[in-house]
């Protein structure tokens, strides 16, 4: 007789001790991307045909975060050159997308970018993230960095628990479109019949197979110049898109140098702007102002959080892509800023509004090997499934990360032709003394930032190991002012904090809060990695 279980229905706390691993490691938000790394590595590849291995994987296995049509970011420590590389594979907006053709299509009768549909598809950039990451530091043919993800698209692998919920949030958020023809891809794809995995059901994805097989033998050029580059634009005209051949021939991956602030005497590094990794780095230069004196103390809650708005106040005002911004964003990251805003802070809550600096915004994996290279990278369709736009016959599902742009002519973030949006997905990485401690990450929309914080706080100022940083309860200020925490922190604390003027509640459902990696090299060499409790993470070593 078979055994009947819910394995959402936790009964027990369940305990998780850090990695340790010599060889090489590999953390995922699935047992199956990170064994598909693992599995690379094991073959003489490195980290970094490691991280695309499992970020190729995750587009099958995780479908309902990230696909074939996702965005890409990637911070990479090359042991040979002794160096931090970042890659900014974001796309940018079709040469047809202006702000009056967009008000003119009634998907934004209400003024603003639509968020389902065809408007809000920018050029996706993973693809071409994974060629030139294996073109510049692999060992392997991004054919066989890709392989296992083929395997998994084609032969099928089993439904996690954490997935089959996310599934079908993620449908059910499509279906008040009804039989639009535009979708129908989608439901085809990933409901065919109208059903769902369940957790333990097999999953087969052929369509994404045959594609994941192109971009490997082709080294992602059909995507972007040949047949898989024509069919989307095909799709895109059919059903009214603006994306065009044109745009993803023009895309290109930039090699872009890190922007990092010193705390309290490591180097944390993030993606520059359209980035919001800037968020985090403004954030805590405002804290190194401060002594935090214990992880679930008020005051450090209180400080981490106002110094979060008044970052994210100042980021929703200037970020965007660096070739429109208004300022250096160098200035947002002076010491002389962090003091400023810092001094303006007291024992209340407040509003912040931007200031301007004196003069002078997903899935994450990391992975590490023997040789000391290190990969954080992080890829994303933005809204579950994306855009809901599947291209017909290749499993390629278009991310909607244009829905993030402003259909206002003045502000920061509008919408202009092959303009790069702000960008939510962040990797980061933790430096000292020139010398790489190692990769992080948070995903989850406008809780990256703020993940960021709280495990580099974790880690930093608390001292605590890299499972640690990621089992401890999260906040999240939201961008209606409230403020979630997760149960862990308890109603008599969520009520101190009211009472100093926070909008503060208990927030159930952990899948607000984001899930995160972590990987640490120890002075021996030793990795030391840590995974996400809140969903089906797994560390893959050697």
């Amino acid at each position: 007789m078979a055994l009947h279980f819910d394995p959402l229905d936790h009964k027990y706390p369940s305990v998780r001790y850090p990695v340790y691993a010599r060889s090489g490691m590999v953390n995922c938000s699935s047992p199956q991307a990170s064994a598909a790394g693992l599995e690379v590595l094991r073959k003489g590849g490195n980290a970094m045909d490691a991280a695309v291995a499992a970020a190729a994987t995750l587009t099958v296995v995780k479908p309902t975060s990230n696909g074939l049509g996702s965005d890409a970011f990637a911070l990479i420590w090359s042991e040979k050159d002794r160096k931090l590389y970042g890659l900014n594979s974001s796309g940018r907006a079709p040469a047809l997308a202006t702000i009056e053709t967009v008000l003119a299509n009634r998907q934004a009768a209400d003024g603003k970018m639509p968020r389902d549909g065809w408007l809000p598809v920018t050029v996706p950039g993973a693809p071409k993230a994974w060629a030139e990451v294996v073109s510049r530091f692999g060992k392997l043919s991004l054919a066989e960095d890709l392989a296992p993800a083929v395997n998994y698209a084609r032969n099928g692998y089993p439904c996690g628990a954490n997935l089959a919920a996310m599934w079908e949030s993620g449908i059910r958020t499509y279906r008040k479109h009804g039989d639009d023809p535009v979708y129908q891809a989608l439901f085809d794809t990933f409901a065919p019949g109208g059903k769902m995995p369940k957790a333990g059901d097999m999953i087969f994805l052929p369509d994404h197979a045959d594609t994941l097989e192109e971009i490997g033998a082709t080294n992602a050029e059909s995507y972007y110049t040949g047949e898989l580059a024509k069919k989307i634009d095909a799709e895109s005209r059919r059903f009214g898109g603006l994306l065009r051949y044109e745009d993803l021939a023009a895309h290109k991956a930039d090699w872009v140098e890190p922007i990092s602030v010193n705390y309290r005497g490591y180097d944390v590094c993030e993606i520059p702007p359209n980035g919001q990794g800037i968020v985090a780095l403004m954030t805590l230069n405002i804290l190194k102002e401060f002594e935090l004196t214990g992880r679930d103390s008020l005051q450090t809650v209180h400080r981490q959080l106002e110094a979060m708005k008044m970052a994210f106040a100042d980021a929703f005002r200037y970020v965007t892509d660096p070739a429109h911004m208004d300022i250096d964003y160098h200035d947002l990251l002076q010491p002389s800023y962090g003091a400023m805003r810092a001094a303006e802070m007291t024992d209340r809550a407040q509003v912040w509004t931007h200031r301007l600096p004196p003069k002078s915004g997903t899935v994450y994996l990391c992975a590490a090997d023997g040789e000391g290279n290190m990969v954080s990278f992080i890829q994303s369709n933005y809204n579950g499934f994306g855009s809901g736009i599947v291209v017909s016959g290749t499993g390629i599902a278009l991310q909607n990360r244009g829905a993030d742009f402003s259909l206002d002519p003045v502000a920061a973030n509008c919408l202009k032709p092959g303009k790069r949006s702000y960008h939510t997905i962040i990797p980061g990485f933790l430096m000292q003394g020139g010398k790489p401690v190692g990769p992080f990450g948070v995903m989850g929309a406008y809780m990256q930032p703020q993940g960021h914080v709280q495990v580099v706080c974790n880690a930093v100022d608390f001292r605590l190991d890299p499972q640690q940083c990621l089992d401890a309860p999260r906040w999240q200020w939201l961008r209606d002012g409230r403020v979630i925490l997760e149960p862990g922190f308890g109603e008599e604390f969520v009520q101190k904090l009211r009472e100093t003027g926070h909008d503060a509640s208990i927030e159930p459902n952990y899948n607000l809060f984001g899930r995160g990696q972590m990987i640490v090299r120890l002075e021996n060499g030793v990795l030391c990695g840590g995974t996400e409790p809140r969903c089906d993470s797994n560390i893959a070593c050697y």
